[in-house]
């Protein structure tokens, strides 16, 4: 399966706010900002980049499932699944 923009959607969007976030932490560190407010907001980037992942495998499950429907690839496989969601583990 081929990731592009309409397939990815929302996840995009959400990976680009992770990365000013991941940005603004960078700068905060650099300043020498209070540990535990670094840490929130690191904690924050963190699972915006994980539900973006949720996301992506949301959206390509069910690509794939409509691609297998209409012949267009095999179906995935227990073991692909699996792969998939332990990737973002």
């Amino acid at each position: 399966m081929q990731m592009n923009e309409a397939l990815a959607g929302d996840a995009l969007n959400r990976l680009k706010r992770a990365q000013g976030q991941l940005a603004a932490v960078v700068d905060m560190i650099e300043d020498g900002d209070d540990c535990q407010k670094v840490l929130t907001q690191l904690a924050a980037v963190s699972k915006a980049i994980d539900r973006a992942g949720f996301k992506l495998v949301a959206s390509g499950l069910r690509e794939c499932r409509r691609a297998a429907e209409n012949g267009e690839q095999e179906p995935l496989t227990e073991q692909d699944l699996e792969r998939m969601f332990m990737a973002l583990a």
